[in-house]
């Protein structure tokens, strides 16, 4: 890599190939002020520079085409209208799965009252669907276009988008042409693909996710040996110095060790339970979860979630006390050691690949808003100031921030410090520097409260403007919520009509003349805007539920909420391919007909906890809602044996690979990763380091927690050279400088 030049010097070198005039959109230069077209190519410059600062600013990527045609259609197709649009489709899309055959428009899923849903007629969602397509063929010509087709070729999503497109439009022929009578639409199980897409942050968890889990390796390697991709690029400071090495050793085995580990119990525990007489009760109640291998499997990977514990335990258990130790050391070893460590290795690995990924994001922003400086810092020429000087004119970068879409309180805080510099040239470095304010927020201030001459006024808005006023509402608000439990547990074995609620009404009395004093008290005290700005007191009624003070808590969950987009989006994709895969594999299975005396449900034969005896009927793959919400009932893998057992009786044994399958993705994946995101928030929430200052020109910030920046102190920052390279590297755009 080249080493980094003097400001002074031109950073990318001459012009491509001779010279002359560029073509207009391809190249901006320090002369722009000659020549008949000055005006125009100073509007390009400022064009493309208020386009790139939004590119830095959206975290994408400025490989596109800056063209004073493309960056206009460039603009509107990131508008707040088209991107509406288009997330609308997206979810329309992805709807049509609740009306489609077999619909989800019933009352109740339970097989025994349900009636037949309406059906729509065929071509009914068939339209509603080729406009979304269309909508998409739409999306994905702009992208094209805007991104060339070299690009085009080389990007990954661009090329499965138009794969997933053709194929959705083939099957889509096909039903049409078969009156909607198609055994298969395969063109649902990719639908998923087009919130994928959509999301950037989606891509790079997923992306995350399909790195760590093959490679089962942590971000960083054994001192001596060999360092892995990610640790080129992210380092690891704030892992404990001892994991990795540990780590190492362990991830590529802790995933056959837990499989050793359940074929050996397996087989020991058949040794132990499978022999002996037949005939007693209990006898025959312990071999019904080792009767064979498959069962015996089965039943240890149920214990391994501990969702069969200790049922699976006590037949054994009450003939020998002593068979206990056998579950005992299988839960310790399998559920409490090794699925632990496995969720500590996730982790890891997981954390240190989001980070390379995170890295890439800050690199794009870094390199937009350097190409952004370079448009900008070749209008510095004009009327012959500073005429070998680089750098960016003030009053340029105020006419560029007047016209990027950004947010009014981060846009006027720039805008403020970029007048602090009057008509000096902001530098490189400086350039950068201001837009790291965009990691800031903004506290609205609150409105000024109103002033007093009385002392005794003064005093008494003190007091009832304290946040202990606050802290004795909530106090207030506890002995509420008791009182009325007490009544509920005193009450609770007389009927309605004959219960005394004299002195519960007149506590309730008090209690809503104590609410309405408290407003009134803090509207004098803080005045009525001041009252309002506040959230927490137009949301009043929620003092109920945070009882006590829990500000790292709310603010984590609050976090929580903004950083699980991603985490959620993919959660949507999982949860609707496998519902759709379920319902091609298991629909209409579970049937209660009187002809079945087995799923009879006045049978009174069937074992105790089984699948008819819990009357678990609504839990089946008949229709999309229904077949949601069975696999959120299996991923709490709360008695999920007995789903296990059930379609094994009514589908075969292979039945167990789709719902293994399910608990592998959503149990042991997706919630570790999800205790992960957890970990990070409070870690980084409870870190005195982790918060940033105040925006300049405002007199007091909050800390704004987005997946970015809970690893930005960690991450490094681009070189000048690289980011010099990199822009060197633009398909579409040429700098002279």
């Amino acid at each position: 890599m080249a080493e980094p030049q003097a400001e002074s010097e031109p950073l990318l070198g001459g012009a491509r190939g001779g010279g002359g005039d560029w073509p207009a959109g391809l190249t901006t230069y320090r002369s722009i002020q000659v020549g008949p077209g000055a005006a125009a190519r100073w509007d390009l410059c400022i064009d493309q520079a208020v386009v790139f600062i939004e590119d830095a600013i959206q975290y994408r990527s400025i490989n596109h085409r800056v063209d004073a045609s493309s960056m206009w259609l460039y603009r509107r197709y990131y508008s707040n209208v088209c991107q509406r649009t288009l997330s609308f489709t997206i979810f329309l899309i992805l709807f049509l799965a609740f009306i489609e055959t077999p619909s989800s428009l019933t009352s109740t899923a339970d097989v025994r009252y349900r009636t037949a849903p309406w059906e729509p007629p065929c071509g009914l969602t068939e339209s509603v669907e080729v406009l979304c397509l269309l909508v998409f063929a739409a999306d994905l010509s702009v992208k094209g276009y805007l991104f060339g087709w070299a690009h085009f070729q080389k990007n990954l999503w661009l090329l499965g988008y138009l794969v997933v497109l053709v194929v959705s439009l083939v099957d889509w022929t096909v039903s049409l042409s078969l009156m909607c009578h198609e055994p298969l639409r395969i063109r649902r199980l990719l639908r998923p693909f087009f919130l994928l897409q959509n999301s950037s942050m989606m891509k790079k968890t997923l992306k995350c996710i399909r790195w760590s889990l093959p490679e089962m390796a942590s971000c960083c390697r054994l001192l001596g040996a060999p360092v892995t991709e990610p640790c080129r690029q992210v380092r690891c400071p704030c892992l404990p110095a001892a994991w990795p090495r540990l780590s190492a050793v362990l991830s590529p085995s802790v995933g056959l060790l837990l499989a050793i580990h359940l074929c050996l119990f397996t087989m020991f525990g058949m040794l132990l339970f499978a022999g002996g007489k037949q005939d007693d009760g209990q006898d025959r109640e312990r071999l019904t979860y080792f009767q064979n291998l498959p069962e015996s499997l089965t039943s240890l990977l149920v214990l391994l979630t501990t969702a069969n514990n200790p049922d699976v335990m006590i037949p054994a258990y009450s003939k020998n006390r002593a068979y206990a130790i056998f579950f005992i050391v299988f839960t310790v070893i399998g559920s409490l050691f090794l699925m632990n460590l496995l969720t500590a290795i996730i982790y890891s690995q997981f954390r240190g690949y989001l980070m390379k990924s995170l890295q890439t994001s800050l690199f794009r922003r870094r390199l937009g808003t350097r190409a952004a400086f370079e448009v900008l810092s070749s209008m510095v020429g004009e009327g012959g100031a500073f005429p070998q000087a680089v750098g960016v004119k003030p009053q340029n970068l105020l006419q560029v921030l007047q016209k990027v879409q950004l947010d009014s309180s981060h846009k006027q805080a720039m805008m403020e410090k970029v007048r602090s510099y009057g008509s000096v040239l902001l530098s490189a470095e400086e350039f950068q520097k201001l837009f790291n304010e965009l990691d800031r927020s903004v506290v609205k201030e609150h409105p000024p409260r109103p002033e007093y001459q009385s002392p005794f006024l003064q005093s008494a808005q003190f007091l009832f403007g304290h946040y202990y006023f606050d802290y004795l509402g909530n106090l207030i608000a506890l002995a509420n919520l008791v009182s009325i439990c007490v009544f509920l547990v005193l009450d609770a074995d007389v009927l309605p009509a004959e219960r005394d609620d004299f002195i519960l009404g007149i506590l309730n009395c008090v209690f809503i003349v104590y609410y309405l004093l408290e407003m009134l008290l803090k509207v004098f005290a803080l005045g009525l805007r001041g009252y309002l700005s506040y959230p927490s007191n137009v949301f009043d009624g929620l003092l109920t539920v945070v009882l006590l003070p829990m500000a790292v808590v709310a603010s984590t969950v609050l976090g929580l909420v903004q950083n699980m987009r991603a985490f959620g989006g993919i959660l949507v994709v999982v949860y609707y391919v496998f519902a759709i895969i379920g319902i091609n594999l298991f629909r209409g299975v579970i049937v209660a007909s009187p002809g079945n005396s087995s799923l009879a449900p006045a049978n009174g034969s069937v074992p105790c906890g089984s699948f008819e005896q819990l009357e678990y009927w609504a839990n089946n793959f008949d229709d999309f809602a229904a077949a949601l919400v069975t696999l959120w009932n299996l991923m709490v893998v709360n008695n999920w044996q007995v789903f296990l057992d059930a379609y094994r009786r009514y589908s075969g044994p292979w039945s167990k690979i789709y719902f293994v399958l399910w608990w592998l993705v959503s149990s042991v994946i997706w919630v570790n990763l999800f205790l992960a995101l957890i970990l990070e928030n409070f870690l980084h929430k409870w870190d005195p380091r982790s918060h940033l200052q105040p925006l300049a020109g405002t007199p007091e910030a909050t800390y704004q927690m987005t997946v970015e920046l809970l690893f930005r102190d960690i991450l490094e920052e681009p070189g000048e050279d690289e980011l010099t390279e990199r822009l060197s590297q633009h398909p579409h755009l040429w700098l002279c400088r």
